[in-house]
């Protein structure tokens, strides 16, 4: 694991209470794909439920951390793009089972008007940086 440095709301900058601004680490850089709502099958999860597709999203992103080495407390970095802003709470839901709030990594959200099938709701890719062993 990565020792990383977080930067809630440099000066000047207006603070965020789902994000923090600047994260720094030194070690090994993992980028994970933009994740979607499929089981190990290809298989969509909560057709039309936010809640089941987030956490869906966010074990497919554990799953893949873990393949790099990394965990959740490596991440620096998510985004979310959404088909809706309403979902974002969801999303926030699924977060907050796997990262606690003082962990919190930069973030940006996008909103699209739509995702490569209809039926996802939001896709979510992640950055973390891994500490040298």
């Amino acid at each position: 694991m990565s020792e990383l440095t977080r930067i809630p709301a440099p000066d000047g900058v207006a603070p965020a209470a789902q994000y923090a601004h600047v994260v720094m680490g030194t070690g090994r850089f993992v980028a994970v794909a933009g994740q979607v709502a499929l089981d190990e099958h290809g298989d969509l999860v909560g057709e039309g439920d936010p809640a089941a597709q987030a956490e869906r999203i966010f074990e497919n992103l554990r799953r893949c951390l873990a393949a790099a080495g990394a965990t959740f407390d490596d991440v620096v970095k998510l985004t979310y793009f959404v088909t809706d802003t309403a979902h974002l709470p969801a999303i926030r839901e699924a977060r907050a089972a796997h990262i606690p709030a003082d962990r919190l990594p930069a973030s940006s959200a996008v909103r699209v008007a739509g995702l490569v099938r209809p039926e996802f709701l939001m896709e979510i890719e992640a950055f973390a940086v891994v500490g040298e062993a």
